[in-house]
């Protein structure tokens, strides 16, 4: 399977990384690339993430990592990367 990201989650991870690089630059290169580890290990179990509680289809998925919710899709041979927000702290 292969990983696709949408405009609106390339510009989430943009955004995610500009505001953590506020208070520190390493810090934000860190998470992105463990979010990006986490996203690339999706395809080797799609169904391990509990299913969207913000859509109804069962190949939509939510991975929660550091408090930042990743939605997937997963549709036919490739995973699609939705969203990606904290909802917590009112940030991307």
């Amino acid at each position: 399977m292969r990983i696709s990201y949408s405009k609106n989650s390339q510009k989430e991870l943009r955004e995610i990384k500009n505001y953590i690089s506020k208070f520190n630059p390493e810090d934000a290169k860190r998470f992105i690339k463990k979010l990006k580890n986490n996203i690339e290990n999706i395809p080797n179990f799609p169904y391990k993430y509990r299913k969207s509680i913000y859509f109804d289809d069962e190949n939509i998925r939510d991975m929660i990592i550091d408090g930042y919710t990743i939605i997937y899709e997963i549709k036919n041979d490739k995973i699609i990367i939705l969203n990606i927000f904290n909802k917590n702290k009112g940030e991307k």
